[in-house]
Formats: C-alpha cells, sequence, structure tokens
C-alpha cells in the first residue's frame, strides 16, 4: 500500500494532468450541438461533388428561412385590428344633443328651419357613430380589415378607413352641412358638438396580438414531401433553387433523425474521440518542444482553460445568434499565449481550438479559413505586445484580412457582390475591438495563474520603481552592477534568440539581497573599510552566500514573479565563495566546499544561464589590470569554460554554439567598456 502511495505520489503532476485532459475532454463535447454531422458537403451555386443521391428515408421540404419570414410578415401585415366599442357612448350623445341643441339655436327660427336643423344634426351623430370615432391617432394602412367589439362580441366589420379620426370630425360636420346646404350654420354645430362628440372606440392590443399569434401558430415549415429512394441531385448537378432546399432538409432531418435514435451514445463517443485527439495533439506537442510548459501545471491549466473558455464564448454567442459568431474575438487566444509562452505555442493552440469550433459553428470550413489566417496574421504582426501602437496595427490588420476573406468568399458562393452582406463588416470591426481587451486581460491572468508577459516585465525594468529605487540608495555599488550586468544580458539574448527583456528584468533584480548588509560586498565599500577582516572565512562566506536567500525573501515580500525569482536562486549556481574556500583551506587543507557553496539551484533555462555567465564576467572584470584585446579574450573563456567544468549549465536548454556567441558578445562589449582601440605602428 505504501508503495503504491509512493508511486501514485511521484507521478502526481502526470494524474493531474490526466483529470484534466479527461474534465476538459467531456466539457467541450457537452458543449457541442445535440445533433450527427450529415457525411456530404454543398455549396448553393456549386456543381454536387459525390454521386447520385436517393432519399435514404422519407421526409419533408422545408421552407427556406426567407418564405417563413415572408409568411409571417404577410400575416402579421394584414391581419385584423380589433377594437373596443363603448355602444353607451352614442346614446350618451343623442341625449346631450337634445338638451343643448335649443341652448344653441335662437327660438326666432321658424318650426319647420328647427325641425331641418334638429334632424341635420342627428345625421352627423348617425355618421359620426356608424362605425365609431377613435379615442387616438393610429398609423394603420387605410384598407386593414376590422372587427369593432362589445364585450369580446363581434359587432361590426369594415376597414379602418371607415372609422372616424378625431381631427376628422369638424371635416365630416361640413361635409353633411354642405350636402344639405346648410354650411352658413358650420360655426354653430362646430360650436355645439365641440362639447358633445365623444370617442367611443380604443384599440384592442392584446386580442389583436393574440389573433395574429393564432394565425402564425398556423403556419407549415414544410412544402411538399420527398419520398424514400426518390433521385434527390446527380453528380456535376448545379446546387441551386429547390435542389438546393431539398439537400438543406434532408441535412436537417437526417442530423435529428441520427441523433434521436438508439445510436445517440456512439455520437458521444465519436466526439470525445475527436476531442481527446485533439487534446492530446496540444499535450504531445507540449512534451516534445514546450517540455518546461509541460512540466508545470498551472500552465497546462492556463491553456487548456483558455481554449475551453473561447468555446464555451462561440457556443454561447451561436445559441443566441448564429450571425455574430465572427464577433467573438478568436484572436485573443493566440495573442495571450503569444505573451506569456511564444508564438509556436500561440499558432498551434490556435489551430487546434479552431478545428474544435468547426463543430460548433455554421459554414464550418469558411469560419476555419478565416479564423486559421487571422491567427496566422496576429501572430507574424505583433512582435512586442507592450507597446501599444503594435496592438492598435495588429488589430487593424486583422479586421483587414477578414473583411477580404469574407468578401471573397461571399463572391464565389454568390457569383456577385449585388447581395453581399455589409453588416458582417460591421461584426468584423467589432471583433477587432474586443481583441483589444487582451490588455486587461493579461493583467487579470498574471494575478490569476502567476504568470509574468512582456507588459510586466517592461513595468519593473523601470529603475524607478520602489525596489529599484531602494536598492540605489542602499547598495550603489551593486545597483550599479546590476545595470552592467542587465546591458551584457540584455545583448546576449539578442544574440541567441532568448527572451531578451525577461533577462534584463532578471539582472536589475538578481542581487537585490545584498542590500541587507550592503557593506560585505566590494562594490559598495567605498570607505576603504572591508568588514570581512573582522570575520572567520567561515562567517564570510555564509554572508555573501546568505544574499541569495535574503534576495528571494524580498522578492517575495515585494510580490515580484516567481521567474524573476528564479534569475536570484540561480544566478550562482551551486558555485563556490572561492576566495574565502582557499582563505579557510589555509588553515585547513582538508576542509569541504559544502560550507562555501552557494544553494542553488542550477540555471534551468537560457536566460538564466545567460546571467550566471553575465554576472560573473562583470564582476570579475573589476579585476582587470591594463586590459588589452587578448587578456579579455583569455578572461572571458577562462571563466565560463570554468563555469561548464563544474557543471553548471547541465540543466539549461543551451547549446555549446549558443554558449560561444555569448562569448562573443561579451568580449565586444567589454572591449567597448575599456574602450580598447587597435595598437598603431609606431
Amino acid at each position: 500500500m505504501k508503495d503504491i502511495i509512493n508511486k501514485l505520489y511521484r507521478n502526481h503532476s502526470l494524474i493531474y494532468k490526466g483529470i484534466l485532459f479527461v474534465c476538459t475532454t467531456f466539457l467541450i463535447v457537452y458543449l457541442f450541438p445535440k445533433s450527427g454531422k450529415f457525411k456530404y458537403n454543398f455549396e448553393k451555386g456549386k456543381p454536387w461533388q459525390s454521386e447520385n443521391l436517393y432519399a435514404p428515408f422519407n421526409f419533408a421540404i422545408k421552407k427556406s428561412d426567407e418564405e417563413i419570414n415572408k409568411e409571417k410578415h404577410d400575416i402579421t401585415a394584414n391581419s385584423t385590428l380589433y377594437f373596443d366599442l363603448d355602444v353607451l357612448v352614442e346614446q350618451k350623445v343623442n341625449n346631450l344633443y337634445k338638451v343643448s341643441f335649443y341652448k344653441t339655436f335662437n327660438d326666432s327660427l321658424s318650426r319647420k328651419k328647427m325641425d331641418v336643423l334638429y334632424n341635420v344634426g342627428q345625421q352627423v351623430i348617425s355618421e359620426l357613430y356608424e362605425y365609431g370615432i377613435l379615442n387616438e391617432n393610429y398609423d394603420y394602412h387605410p384598407d386593414r380589415s376590422v372587427v369593432l367589439l362589445d364585450g369580446r362580441i363581434n359587432v361590426k366589420e369594415g376597414i379602418f378607413d371607415d372609422l372616424i379620426k378625431q381631427d376628422e370630425v369638424t371635416t365630416l360636420i361640413e361635409n353633411v352641412l354642405v350636402k344639405n346646404d346648410l354650411i352658413n350654420y358650420k360655426t354653430a354645430y362646430t360650436s355645439l358638438f365641440f362639447d358633445l362628440i365623444e370617442p367611443n372606440l380604443s384599440y384592442d392590443k392584446s386580442f389583436t396580438e393574440s389573433a395574429i399569434q393564432e394565425e402564425l401558430n398556423k403556419i407549415t415549415y414544410a412544402r411538399g414531401r420527398i419520398e424514400k429512394e426518390t433521385l434527390i441531385i446527380s453528380k456535376g448537378e448545379i446546387i441551386e433553387g429547390d435542389k438546393y432546399q431539398i439537400l438543406k432538409s434532408l441535412q436537417s432531418e437526417y442530423e435529428s433523425q441520427v441523433w434521436s435514435k438508439s445510436n445517440y451514445k456512439w455520437i458521444l463517443v465519436a466526439y470525445t474521440l475527436l476531442v481527446a485527439l485533439a487534446l492530446l495533439m496540444l499535450l504531445l506537442f507540449l512534451r516534445k518542444y514546450r517540455i518546461e510548459v509541460f512540466e508545470n501545471n498551472t500552465k497546462v491549466t492556463f491553456i487548456f482553460f483558455n481554449i475551453f473558455l473561447m468555446i464555451f464564448i462561440t457556443t454561447l454567442v451561436v445559441n443566441y445568434d448564429s450571425k455574430f459568431v465572427y464577433v467573438v474575438p478568436i484572436c485573443i487566444l493566440p495573442l495571450i499565449f503569444k505573451a506569456f509562452f511564444d508564438a509556436r505555442l500561440g499558432l498551434f493552440s490556435h489551430v487546434i481550438t479552431v478545428l474544435l469550433l468547426g463543430f460548433i459553428v455554421p459554414n464550418s470550413y469558411e469560419y476555419m479559413f478565416l479564423q486559421i489566417i487571422a491567427g496566422i496574421v496576429t501572430i507574424l504582426t505583433v512582435s512586442e505586445l507592450y507597446k501599444r501602437a503594435n496592438l492598435f496595427i495588429s488589430v487593424g490588420q486583422i479586421t483587414f484580412i477578414y473583411i477580404i476573406a469574407y468578401f471573397a468568399f461571399f463572391v464565389i458562393h454568390e457569383g456577385s457582390i449585388d447581395t453581399i452582406k455589409w453588416e458582417m463588416f460591421i461584426w468584423f470591426i467589432l471583433s477587432g475591438l474586443a481583441t483589444l481587451f487582451v490588455q486587461p486581460l493579461i493583467y487579470a491572468y498574471e494575478k490569476i495563474f502567476g504568470l509574468v508577459s512582456d507588459v510586466s516585465l517592461l513595468e519593473l525594468s523601470d529603475t524607478n520603481s520602489k525596489l529599484l529605487k531602494e536598492l540605489s540608495n542602499k547598495a550603489p555599488g551593486t545597483f550599479h552592477h546590476s545595470l552592467n550586468v542587465a546591458n551584457l544580458a540584455e545583448a546576449s539574448a539578442n544574440e541567441i534568440g532568448a527572451n531578451a527583456m525577461l533577462v534584463r528584468v532578471g539582472a536589475l533584480y538578481h542581487d537585490i539581497g545584498k542590500m541587507k548588509n550592503p557593506t560585505y560586498f566590494t562594490e559598495n565599500q567605498s570607505t576603504g573599510i572591508n568588514p570581512h577582516d573582522e570575520l572567520s572565512s567561515k562567517e564570510s562566506a555564509r554572508i555573501i552566500v546568505n544574499h541569495v536567500i535574503d534576495g528571494i525573501e524580498i522578492a517575495k515580500k515585494n510580490n515580484l514573479p516567481d521567474r524573476l525569482i528564479d534569475f536570484i536562486r540561480t544566478h550562482h549556481g551551486t558555485s563556490v565563495v572561492y576566495y574565502f574556500y582557499m582563505e579557510e583551506k589555509k588553515n585547513f587543507p582538508d576542509i569541504s566546499t559544502e560550507d562555501f557553496s552557494y544553494p542553488g539551484p542550477k540555471p534551468f533555462s537560457k536566460e538564466t544561464a545567460i546571467l550566471m555567465m553575465c554576472d560573473s564576467i562583470e564582476a570579475a572584470s573589476k579585476s582587470l589590470k591594463e586590459p588589452t584585446s587578448t587578456k579579455i579574450d583569455a578572461f572571458v573563456e577562462n571563466i565560463i569554460d570554468k563555469q561548464i567544468e563544474q557543471g553548471q549549465f547541465l540543466n539549461a536548454n543551451i547549446t555549446f554554439k549558443e554558449i560561444q556567441s555569448i562569448k562573443k558578445v561579451l568580449k565586444h562589449k567589454l572591449a567597448n567598456i575599456y574602450h580598447l582601440r587597435i595598437e598603431y605602428p609606431e
């Protein structure tokens, strides 16, 4: 049992990766659309490339979205409008009219004239309330059919033009008076009816919408049927018109039938195998070409999390409305991976993600082509993400590539640009703008996953930062030494293609531990007094060695990233404090090197190896007397060869060829520092 536990503990990193791999696979498969895949690929306006296709089963021909939308529009536009009729209003107006009429017209008129005027007034009321007066002005077509309801009982039917709007009342009164040759009484009648007339019709919105919905529910989504074994399309035949719609119907029916039958589990297994295969390729890539990333579970989790996040966001957008799929800024993915890792890993992960998204999005080939091309452009154009101008230029180029590629695909599909969907360009522009969100996202990831990007490195390289300012005040000699080492290390990293920004910042902070006892280091001894004279060799060596441990403590206290703390840990490797070791050996010849050695570990990357070389060269160069090119060459060769003999670079992925290149850079830089010139003959 104990052996099993020990074995599990030794392999806990691989076990974690296995669990992460399985969980990510199942989560992605869960997001996939619940349907099978039609085995034929076809495009409208293109020839049918496969063999003659016969109907594998009976299925209905589905109407196109345009046909269904047109039917819905026609039903909505031509539906009957329903108005509530208040039947009591007309009776109320008639009763008031009998009283108000005789108050308006004086008794001097003859009885016959009064009767004529009275009857004309009743005629006005009758015409006004034949259908009714609207309570407000509605903007509907005059020929739209209407129904008047009294408590949901159909009272009268007509058209909207029959209904009287409030601003039409005066016109109707005038028309009746003209017809009866009583236009001279217009003012009297207008004054009379101004206070009498009330609207008696109000629009019943809920009943109208209910009636429309009832009609919409009656729409059939199919227009015909194809029997089994019927020839659908022949090889080479152009896919257009009804042929295209029949193929789309077969595709939809096939996918729904395949998924709903007993092979549901088999389809799930197939999806799982494909997703697992894609993610396995990513893990194998990391194991073969990025072993330092593969061995770091946090980084592997970070990569898998971002791939899943992009698939999750895209799935949400597709489920909401697939036309917005290009708004999702997929190009953020290679940007993030390039910021934290490198371009090759960023591009490989991007391609894997886009291949998985092909199962989710419509027009998968077109989508994958656009996104892979955009990802390549992203990787090629963004060289230094911490420079804001570079990001904006790259976003502009990505958007331009999207537009060009979409335009080309559209012309291929449709054969012209007459019906091009210009709003798609808006989605591409929005996607480009959303890509700018990468900056705050990188900051968030640095805090969550403890990673460090070039953006943070640029901030940390500022010599006015709190920690470096403290170093310059407490240990000015060490600060100057760190600046020189940073310059040497940056030049060396550029020569062999290492991360120059990372090694420069690592060099600036590698000796911050010397702030604790600055006067015990020669570069800070400005008074000529050496405190080591009062200490034993062992005590002096311990103080010198402890600057590494003190530096780690200070770095952690100031929340420096682990990638920078690695430079503090490794810049002396497991080397010996040689001067004090030899001093002690004079008195004790059999003394062990253990008390005089740095704790390590040895450098384990190109960048940490570069720092060890540059630190040793810069520190020792102060002892050069009357330097010449020959002396400097021998000096550099001797120090670095000694480090190689001690095995300090065994754990670093640096080659002898790269070490030779670094030597050349250091020789050239030291020659410039000491202002060496060609010796002219006398």
